[in-house]
């Protein structure tokens, strides 16, 4: 094993204190050190340069049976993190390597080799690992081209657009050849963005007024394909002009994920009969299978400026649980990254 002498004796990370309830609040975590542990046999010390701040996180603070297990209390939560390779015991990694992994939420992270993916760092930014060449890229990969069956010549609706999933979904659909493709997003500038940098053919602020009713004017040749960021009033706008054949993948539902209360469903689900349409669950770690083909398919796009990605980068550790909070609000354009 190789190692740099120059290391710190301890590393911050962010600790979850308490389940939230509604929105979480800064007390609900905290900020603590913790000693950095040198790397057992099959095991890398991470100096974390990139971390991710995702809105599934906020499910694993609650402690709700889901599809993964929640963030436990007084420890170190996880997530997406690139960074640069300290000392190893993993053959085939050395010093000075950049890698991938999950163990966010912290400076330093000794993590297995099972969690550790060696990336380029001159094929492509660092941070792009996390987000258009990362997770949420091949969350808009698979959702789109497997889970929702995207062909050529649909019509394509996708809500939080602006962000990092939406706004790959709404690209990767017209560079397939979608007949037309709309977007809403919860800002005027942020309904810019799609049309004039992402190539959406028509984009709404879903705060301007009725969603059902501005979609309607968007898509007047009904939806083939909607891909649910948002749920609420968009997945029941969606059914209401879903097509002949039409399928809805449910990426997430982040209007419901910090309410205290049942919310009402879609008033409208019997247009699925009529339709003979499809609502389907999406989560990435089903299609994993598929990142090679996403890297090798959306990588040249990428590379070439002909799919377009934003970051909003937010500096330091101690800014981590407010770029998350950020995510939760959409403060975010693209991908919410964190620099340490």
């Amino acid at each position: 094993m190789s190692e740099t002498p120059a290391l710190p004796a301890v590393s911050r990370e962010w600790h979850l204190l308490s389940r939230p309830v509604g929105w979480p609040k800064p007390e609900d975590f905290a900020l603590v050190e913790a000693e950095i542990r040198q790397p057992g046999p099959d095991e890398v010390l991470v100096r974390n340069m990139y971390l991710s701040v995702d809105p599934y996180m906020r499910g694993r603070m609650s402690a709700a049976k889901s599809y993964v297990a929640p963030f436990e209390l007084g420890k170190v939560m996880q997530g997406g993190a690139v960074g640069e390779v300290i000392a190893s015991g993993i053959e085939g990694i050395a010093p000075g390597d950049h890698v991938l992994h999950f163990g966010g939420w912290r400076e330093y992270a000794t993590v297995g080799a099972a969690q550790t993916v060696k990336v380029d760092a001159n094929a492509a930014p660092l941070s792009t690992y996390l987000g258009v060449l990362g997770m949420t890229g091949l969350t808009a990969y698979a959702g789109l081209l497997r889970t929702a069956s995207f062909k050529e010549g649909d019509s394509v609706f996708v809500s939080g657009a602006a962000g990092a999933v939406g706004s790959q979904v709404g690209q990767i659909a017209k560079l397939k050849g979608a007949s037309r493709v709309i977007g809403s997003a919860g800002s005027d500038e942020k309904v810019k963005l799609l049309v004039e940098e992402y190539g959406f053919d028509a984009a709404f602020n879903y705060k301007n007024g009725s969603v059902s009713e501005q979609l309607r004017e968007a898509a007047p040749d009904g939806v083939d394909v909607y891909f649910d960021n948002v749920g609420g009033d968009h997945l029941e706008a969606a059914i209401g002009l879903l097509n002949q054949g039409g399928r809805i993948a449910v990426c997430g539902m982040i209007s419901v994920y910090n309410s205290t209360e049942p919310v009402p469903g879609p008033r409208n689900l019997a247009r699925l009969i009529q339709t003979r349409g499809r609502i389907e669950g999406l989560l990435v770690g089903d299609h994993y299978d598929l990142q090679p083909q996403f890297v090798q398919e959306v990588g040249p796009w990428v590379g070439s400026g002909a799919l377009k990605y934003r970051e909003t980068v937010v500096e330091g550790i101690e800014n981590n649980l407010e770029a998350f909070l950020g995510v939760l609000r959409g403060d975010n354009t693209g991908k919410m990254i964190v620099k340490l």
